[in-house]
């Protein structure tokens, strides 16, 4: 896993001018430096899906938030454990889903997006019950009515684990498109199509 991992950077390590095939470099702080660099931008990369991957992602959380509004948890559930780790690049993976999840929900919950109704943030609930990722959802809700879900990416998911996460947001989007159906008067399903895009 460290030799992929390694293999993955290699390309953004080479721009710092270091070869991970001839790793001579003149101090380690520098090393260091450029591994956090690294590092920094495959997360951005993996979190920040364009075109298909984020076709793809937003497609699995809109199917995911009408299957949860017409109370198919079962559907839900299946749509995201289907959801790979990690794929070839354009391809639908969890980080993918997570990054695109939060940033729409910051943009929908600050107040950032023209269409969204004032007080979204605040009228918005998670549907009673015990979710898987209900925690993280809440977690989730707070961050976005500030802006700050995405910006929290690293922090979420060392607090809630991967697969939390991904239930947490996707639960956050469901939650938020139904408190959004009933403020507007416009079906779950219509909101969804609309706007996961």
């Amino acid at each position: 896993m460290a030799n992929e991992l390694m293999r993955e950077l290699a390309p953004i390590l080479a721009e710092d001018g270091i070869d991970i095939d001839n790793l001579e470099f003149d101090s380690m702080e520098d090393f260091q430096a450029a591994m956090n660099r690294a590092v920094e931008r495959h997360n951005m990369e993996r979190f920040t899906p364009v075109g298909p991957a984020r076709e793809k992602a937003l497609s699995t959380l809109r199917e995911v938030a009408q299957a949860l509004a017409a109370g198919d948890t079962e559907r839900a559930g299946e749509i995201l454990d289907a959801v790979p780790p990690d794929a070839p690049a354009g391809e639908l993976t969890v980080a993918a889903c997570m990054g695109a999840g939060l940033d729409l929900l910051d943009t929908w919950l600050s107040g950032s997006h023209p269409d969204t109704p004032p007080g979204l943030a605040v009228r918005t609930r998670l549907p009673r019950g015990h979710w898987e990722g209900g925690r993280a959802a809440k977690d989730v809700l707070a961050l976005a009515a500030k802006g700050r879900a995405f910006g929290s990416l690293d922090s979420l998911t060392a607090r809630q684990g991967g697969k939390s996460l991904l239930y947490g947001v996707a639960l956050a989007i469901s939650a938020t498109l139904q408190t959004w159906a009933l403020l507007t008067d416009e079906p779950v399903d219509a909101l969804a199509e609309k706007h996961l895009r």
